[in-house]
């Protein structure tokens, strides 16, 4: 049995039946009045949901809000609307359907996963809390999500904003990110489930945060759990969850190539599999070294990563972008091939395609951003 730690002790002890009334009762009635349709919400005639669809919009929502991903999970569901159809699929078309979502290490774990269930489960998501786990990219929030939502098993979830409903609620002062913290809150959120209903519990607690329990401005007044939230006590709820600083984001200048031969097809290469964005496809270049201009930068990546010499010409586009832990800017330059052969130093695909293929690719944002600016410069109407 874990042991708690004195935190998760202390937080605990707090919890009185006012606590619990306002969780089960309160709190779960608000929901069942405001909850708002999601597809993944919708079950069969018994009341039961697929797992697979739950499983699928959990993975989405980790890093997503839900009016973005709704039209990213249907197009999925579309695409792959079981486990066998995800298992069949090229890795390619997984990612292109994920394309602009971000995060494309889930979309490639997705795909293992249901290459797993079908391999090991016989096509049907696992019910065991330890062969859940055992699935690529799974770890305790997604666990819990499906087994309590699809099969009505007692797991607590803890996300953003589920931390910081309680946090606030039982006035938290420790640093919500430290770990120990977390498993504080773990513990409490197991503590304070309503074991018949998990569910409904999760659901509603998770959407309180989305909706009302705001990191902004929350909507106090309309809120089923203010009578017993320490935060909405103190007349200062922003001051909750407690968080240290981030350090500051690092920032990148990068070159980007696109280069083309005679026939005016652009060359595109395969990030490695294991890297950032990996599976992706994106244009060949790299970041700038100190004392580099970014065209010589361009011409310098192109031979090392493809043993190809090239005459980089104008800069075409300049493009920022914002990652999760850095930010980058993106100097675009139109190259063509001044001698060599390409080839990948890395081993990865390269492909020499045509302008008008580049959609059939998935591509980071980044380099999406790069084709927008082009297309939207009235000086450069098109590619070529």
């Amino acid at each position: 049995m874990a042991k708690h730690t004195p935190l998760a002790n202390a937080l605990k002890e707090q919890i009185t039946d006012r606590h619990l009334s306002a969780f089960h009762e309160a709190l779960g009635a608000w929901f069942e009045d405001h909850r708002r349709p999601m597809p993944w919400r919708e079950a069969d005639a018994s009341g039961a949901r697929d797992p697979y669809r739950v499983w699928v919009s959990e993975v989405m929502l980790q890093q997503t809000r839900v009016d973005t991903a709704v039209p990213y999970f249907e197009r999925f569901m579309e695409a792959f609307p079981t486990p066998e159809a995800l298992a069949k699929a090229e890795q390619d078309e997984v990612l292109k359907c994920w394309e602009g979502l971000g995060y494309y290490s889930r979309a490639r774990n997705l795909h293992k996963a249901a290459q797993q269930i079908v391999a090991e489960h016989g096509g049907e998501f696992p019910r065991e809390e330890t062969e859940v786990r055992a699935l690529p990219g799974i770890g305790p929030y997604t666990s819990a999500a499906v087994l309590s939502l699809a099969f009505g098993q007692p797991l607590a979830v803890l996300d953003g904003n589920v931390i910081r409903v309680l946090a606030r609620v039982f006035g938290v002062e420790q640093d919500s990110r430290a770990p120990t913290t977390r498993k504080a809150l773990q513990d409490l959120a197991t503590a304070l489930l309503d074991r018949p209903r998990p569910a409904r519990f999760n659901e509603s607690i998770m959407e309180l945060g989305a909706t009302v329990c705001t990191p902004r401005s929350p909507a106090c007044a309309a809120c089923p759990l203010s009578g017993v939230c320490a935060a909405t006590a103190s007349g200062d709820p922003e001051a909750y969850p407690v968080v240290s600083k981030r350090k500051p984001v690092p920032h990148k200048t990068v070159a980007v190539a696109l280069i083309s031969d005679a026939d005016r097809h652009l060359l595109i290469q395969r990030r490695p599999e294991e890297a950032m964005l990996g599976g992706l496809w994106e244009f060949p270049g790299g970041k700038i070294e100190p004392g580099e201009t970014p065209p010589e930068a361009c011409g310098r990546e192109v031979h090392e990563e493809l043993g190809l010499k090239v005459e980089v010409g104008p800069e075409i586009a300049r493009v920022d972008h914002a990652y999760s832990h850095f930010t980058v800017a993106l100097h675009a330059f139109r190259c063509t091939v001044a001698s060599g052969e390409a080839v990948s130093a890395n081993g990865e695909p390269i492909q020499w395609v045509r302008p008008d293929q580049l959609e059939d690719f998935a591509f980071p944002r980044a380099n999406r951003k790069i084709l927008d600016a082009i297309a939207a410069s009235s000086r450069q109407p098109s590619l070529f």
